[in-house]
């Protein structure tokens, strides 16, 4: 299995393209599918090479024609259904842009997890590419309810996306399952294997009603939640072309072998992840699913991708969390720093890379400046602000020699400084610097932002020089 950068705070696509063959399930129709990359900011996108002009699909929430039996979109007479595992699989392995060509109405059931797409992507690569990925940062909660299926969703602020999933179907096999995905790193082994489920009398129904030509029990686990009869069980075999069909102790056909024991709750979650899709940005939340299906999934996509729309401008702001041990503490920051109280105006650094950093300055009363600056009005001078970014710059600065101590850090220029609001005592200011091009004879160029909560206050161009200290 290839090792996802999840980190990476570019784009992705897939380096060459990739085919991949298989059965409609509901129409039974032998499809064939090619991945194939493309450019950045472009998204997925399904394309009916079968039709006449060819037309592309967008994979958007706003698009979804029917979640019956599996995601539908639509869009100009062109309809691609059953999308949601390979969606699921292109989130998992880091693709931000894709093409899909496909030669019929329905992306092909497979195994009935995302574990083929995946290790088709895996096979031929991924291939970062320049462009930024725009991450979206809740700053409340997003909450669907629907009272009639008992389905709660919610999106929490977080630093990352995760997902928890709960199902529960009243039914004394399944009884009531959890799964949890802490990190999209863990995606293709802990949840992209997990394959579909159904309950028996589900089975009957759709063969009744010749809905499931594609079906051969070898891509759903079958719950039998009734008492079933031999001559039932003898039909089934007949109809699936299996020599015999049984009831395992668990009330599981013997048609496959659970790979967890908690394997239906995950699938649920690959769904989540892949319905989550079309929403069509990536977001920083925690998404708290309880029974949650492909039509609530849907529209809880549609929620969260409304409240994009009306947040654009929250895009990029770091998120602070005060119960998470920061990455560097003060007494870490003052064997960095050269300054000392009350002049050392960082208090902690959350996150670090070899090309950003984020840290925090507490604003308080107790500063010595409120003294005389504005004191029956107190207001953060902006030349503070502005050193405050240098001095969190000088930390990213820093850390990327393994003699820190031995360098002091020098403004060389300050440009594009823009004050948007006022930073009074009791503010907690976030500020971000990132690099915005390579490190040349100790010349740093930083783009600087600083905020509160998710207002930014300060933005600013630096470029700083390490400058080693003379020996004395």
């Amino acid at each position: 299995m290839q090792v996802n950068n999840q980190s990476s705070p570019n784009q992705h696509t897939i380096k060459e393209p990739v085919t991949l063959s298989g059965v409609g399930l509901h129409t039974g129709a032998h499809v064939k599918i090619t991945i194939k990359p493309a450019n950045a900011g472009f998204g997925y996108r399904f394309q009916r090479i079968d039709l006449p002009e060819q037309p592309i699909v967008k994979a958007d929430a706003d698009l979804v024609v029917d979640t019956s039996r599996g995601t539908t979109i639509e869009q100009n007479g062109a309809r691609i259904s059953t999308i949601e595992h390979l969606l699921a699989a292109l989130v998992g392995c880091n693709i931000d842009n894709a093409l899909i060509e496909i030669n019929a109405v329905e992306v092909p059931i497979l195994d009935g997890s995302s574990r083929e797409f995946i290790e088709a992507i895996n096979s031929v690569g991924i291939q970062e590419q320049d462009a930024k990925r725009i991450v979206y940062t809740l700053d409340s909660n997003i909450h669907f309810y629907d009272p009639v299926k008992n389905v709660d969703m919610l999106a929490i602020p977080s630093k990352h996306y995760q997902v928890t999933t709960m199902i529960d179907f009243n039914s004394p096999i399944l009884g009531t399952q959890h799964a949890t995905l802490k990190n999209l790193s863990e995606f293709n082994k802990e949840i992209g294997s997990c394959r579909t489920f159904c309950f028996l009398h589900e089975v009957e129904y759709l063969l009744e009603n010749n809905l499931i030509k594609g079906g051969d029990l070898s891509n759903a686990i079958v719950v039998v939640d009734k008492p079933v009869s031999q001559e039932e069980l003898n039909h089934l075999a007949k109809v699936f072309n299996k020599e015999t069909i049984e009831v395992k102790q668990e009330g599981i056909l013997n048609n496959l072998q659970m790979k967890f024991p908690n394997e239906p709750a995950r699938h649920k979650l690959l769904d989540v992840i892949g319905d989550l899709a079309l929403v069509g940005s990536c977001i920083n939340a925690h998404i708290i699913a309880s029974r949650p299906g492909h039509a609530s999934n849907v529209e809880f996509a549609k929620k969260i991708k409304q409240y994009i729309k009306s947040n654009k401008h929250l895009a990029g702001v770091p998120v602070y969390d005060p119960t998470i041990p920061p990455v560097y503490d003060i007494t870490q920051i003052e064997k960095f720093l050269p300054h000392k109280y009350p002049f050392l105006l960082v208090d902690k650094i959350i996150e670090m890379s070899d090309k950003h950093v984020t840290g925090i300055k507490n604003v308080t009363m107790n500063e010595q400046f409120f003294t005389g600056h504005f004191p029956g009005n107190p207001v953060m001078p902006g030349v503070l602000q502005i050193e405050s970014m240098a001095q969190v710059g000088g930390i990213l600065a820093l850390n990327s020699y393994q003699d820190p101590e031995n360098y002091d850090t020098y403004f060389l220029k300050i440009d594009k400084v823009k004050f948007k609001q006022k930073v009074i005592p009791g503010d907690t200011l976030v500020i971000h610097m990132e690099l915005t091009s390579p490190v040349r004879r100790g010349i740093f160029e930083m783009k600087g932002m600083a905020y509160v909560g998710n207002k930014l206050v300060t933005e600013a161009e630096l470029v700083a020089q390490l400058v080693r200290k003379e020996k004395k």
